[in-house]
């Protein structure tokens, strides 16, 4: 492939949150083309080859997912036909242009009953339609292309689209107290954090695309680990340190709230290898919280 002066990556995803934080990094030394529906529809993969054919890029991020998670229990032909053979066809374009390909990945291929953070090497046993669609597009993008990246990440948050972050800010202004689950763990992980980490990722992969290493499965997500409450409990203290308003937090357990997929009790994720391999190592979660709030109360 003829390599260009500056970096080209095709993200595939427009509103999501990853691909909007990757637009906003997009600068001097790289160019972010985010690319999404009608011209490349997931569900239907003709438009992904027709897409990705002959645009002139270096690498391909597929940041779009069917993420719904409730829903796709009702919908699981719609999830796995986005997250599992739309996901396929992204990884067959790559294979045969040598391109190589970051396919963001989610927690929810784990159980949660693991007691500690689940390693790239542990057991997927999803417990639910999303869950289950996701890993089957891992399966599948690793069948096409092996010298693929899988990066599983968690628990998103970021000024843009609808995450847990944005909805306790909202809920805040609107109610007296919030009730939030406080027996499912998990890391935390600010989107543009997570952007910053795919470039670096992209520039290594383009750079050397014979090391071996580069390839496979990773975890990406901010460190250390909390609580649904324990993250919300910190939204209302950031909230209320920058003259916003805060409200009491009440911990509920999960049969409190019933939903209908079941959440992982435990998706933390070991992030050593990524740290390893790339040298990257994600902010305190906290942090993440801090500059997201403070984005979104302006």
């Amino acid at each position: 492939m003829l390599r260009q002066s500056r970096l080209s990556l095709a993200v595939i995803g427009i509103q999501g949150q990853l691909a909007r934080s990757l637009t906003e990094l997009g600068g001097d030394d790289v160019d972010i083309i985010c690319i999404g529906r009608p011209q490349l529809d997931l569900v239907a993969p003709e438009t992904v080859a027709a897409a990705l054919a002959d645009m002139p890029i270096d690498l391909v991020v597929n940041a779009a997912a069917y993420t719904a998670v409730d829903r796709a229990e009702s919908e699981p032909d719609l999830a796995f036909a986005i997250n599992r053979d739309g996901a396929a066809a992204v990884a067959e374009v790559c294979a045969r242009r040598s391109l190589p390909l970051i396919h963001v990945s989610t927690d929810y291929v784990f159980d949660g009953s693991k007691a500690g953070a689940y390693r790239e090497d542990d057991a997927c046993n999803p417990q639910g339609v999303y869950g289950h669609s996701k890993l089957a597009g891992e399966q599948a993008v690793l069948a096409a292309l092996p010298q693929a990246v899988i990066l599983r990440t968690a628990w998103v948050h970021s000024p843009f689209g609808a995450n847990f972050v944005r909805t306790m800010l909202r809920l805040s202004v609107e109610r007296d107290s919030l009730r939030v689950v406080a027996d499912q763990h998990g890391s935390p992980s600010y989107a543009p954090d997570l952007a910053a980490a795919v470039l670096t990722m992209a520039q290594r992969l383009v750079a050397a695309p014979g090391d071996a290493r580069l390839f496979g499965v990773f975890h990406l997500a901010g460190s250390g680990a909390t609580t649904w409450h324990g993250l919300a409990s910190e939204i209302m203290a950031v909230a209320d340190s920058l003259g916003g308003r805060s409200v009491p937090v009440e911990a509920i357990t999960t049969a409190d709230y019933p939903t209908p997929a079941k959440r992982p009790a435990n998706s933390v994720l070991d992030t050593g290898k990524i740290a390893a391999v790339y040298g990257i190592r994600m902010p305190p979660w906290q942090d993440g919280v801090r500059r997201c709030v403070a984005r979104l109360l302006g």
